[in-house]
């Protein structure tokens, strides 16, 4: 019965009228801003904010201002636009302006929902998100990231069905539904709380291995590898991490070489991206956690696939949070995964049709996989787990300590964008 919700509740999303969904995207962003659709402050003076100003001067609309919370910025001005305290703007403009919340990334004071309420208390009487604003202008600011126009998801109804009828859980039907929500709504508080467990060590779900053979795809700074040690100390037979940004590789490096020489003797880090084949690309890198391959990137990167980085060690595990990069990663570890049938958890967060292509494409890969979907932090980091069946914990396993411990560490490290 309880599945019975869930796929009602699917197709209710589904029948939508795509008519319907393209007036959405093409009229909320004035009916939500008016009578101040072109009368426009900025809140957030990040790369984000920037991005919003650059788009806003194509369509000839000048913003009146920008304002920010952090203080360094007041006074300021970017490309012209005067940068004000979130006091000081709502005092000029907050009955004569929308304010177009240009901020979004995980953290406790930069919520949306949290920041509608801070521009609110101030007096604005006009505050909305900047997917409005997207979505209004697809040809200048989408896709980014994750947002995308729904109408593109609805015409994707067959392989939503697909890729929902894939997952093995109750939850996880929820978080999908969820996230389809909010591709239609772009509603932050809607959202309900993230998994209780850690990021990618769901430890309800996946048995530990004493002979773990992990690869770390988007290994960042170690965070993912500090995670994983806290958990199984030195019970683990080898890690690969795996990370192209200079900044971050050397970050990485220095922390393990920072480890004791029992682990240190075990962990491979190396400078590279993971895709379909060896090739040189072009990579953003900007030694945070939203770097990435790109065309406009101006720093050159190795690209390898998955088996020529493990040699002849066979993973048992492989995480994968590589800013959109996965399904090619996941092409060309095609071979090795339907030989060895290592525990995959991959990020469906960085672009909209992921949430249903990389479970599809797992699938192609083989049907042995029983697939869930968890998310881990407030909006970002969420991760569908393919898992076989000698590695899938059946229920009550757990609690007789057949799974991964859970550790003190938050639910999600790292993760999400830059304002």
């Amino acid at each position: 019965m309880v599945a019975k919700i869930y796929q009602d509740s699917l197709e209710e999303f589904l029948r939508i009228e795509l008519p319907d969904a393209v007036r959405h995207e093409s009229t909320l962003f004035d009916e939500l801003a008016s009578p101040f659709s072109r009368s426009l402050v900025i809140f957030g003076a990040g790369g984000l904010g920037r991005k919003v100003l650059a788009g806003l001067r194509q369509t000839g609309v000048e913003p009146l201002a920008m304002a920010d919370n952090d203080s360094r910025l007041w006074g300021t001005a970017i490309e012209g636009i005067p940068v004000f305290s979130p006091q000081e703007a709502a005092q000029r403009f907050g009955e004569s302006a929308a304010f177009i919340i240009s901020i979004w990334s995980e953290g406790a004071d930069r919520r949306i929902p949290l920041l509608r309420r801070q521009l609110a208390a101030l007096g604005c009487r006009t505050v909305l998100s900047f997917v409005h604003l997207f979505r209004k202008h697809p040809d200048l600011f989408l896709p980014h990231y994750r947002i995308d126009l729904p109408t593109k998801a609805l015409a994707a109804a067959g392989d939503i069905r697909k890729a929902f009828d894939l997952l093995a859980d109750d939850a996880s039907r929820a978080e999908y539904l969820a996230q389809l929500r909010w591709m239609l709504s772009a509603d932050f508080g809607e959202l309900p709380p993230g998994s209780p467990h850690d990021c990618y060590f769901p430890a309800a779900l996946i048995t530990a291995d004493r002979n773990e053979v992990f690869v770390d795809c988007g290994a960042f700074d170690g965070d993912t590898i500090r995670s994983f040690l806290t958990r199984r100390g030195d019970a683990f037979s080898r890690i690969f991490a795996i990370e192209p940004d200079p900044a971050n590789f050397q970050t990485l490096r220095d922390y393990v070489a920072g480890l004791p020489e029992s682990l240190r003797a075990k962990i491979s880090a190396m400078p590279y991206a993971i895709g379909a084949a060896r090739e040189t690309l072009r990579f953003e890198a900007t030694g945070n956690v939203s770097s990435r391959l790109s065309s406009q990137g101006t720093y050159e990167v190795e690209c390898l696939p998955l088996a020529e980085i493990t040699g002849g060690a066979a993973p048992t595990y492989v995480k994968m949070d590589i800013e959109g990069a996965e399904i090619a990663a996941l092409n060309g570890a095609r071979r090795l995964i339907e030989a060895r049938l290592p525990v995959l958890a991959a990020c469906v967060y960085h672009e909209q049709d992921h949430l249903w292509r990389i479970p599809l494409l797992m699938r192609s890969i083989s049907d042995q996989y029983r697939f869930f979907m968890r998310r881990h932090g407030e909006f970002f980091d969420v991760v569908c787990y393919a898992v076989p069946p000698s590695r899938h914990l059946a229920p009550g396993e757990y609690t007789r300590g057949k799974g991964f411990s859970r550790s003190t560490a938050p639910p999600c490290i790292h993760g999400g964008l830059n304002e």
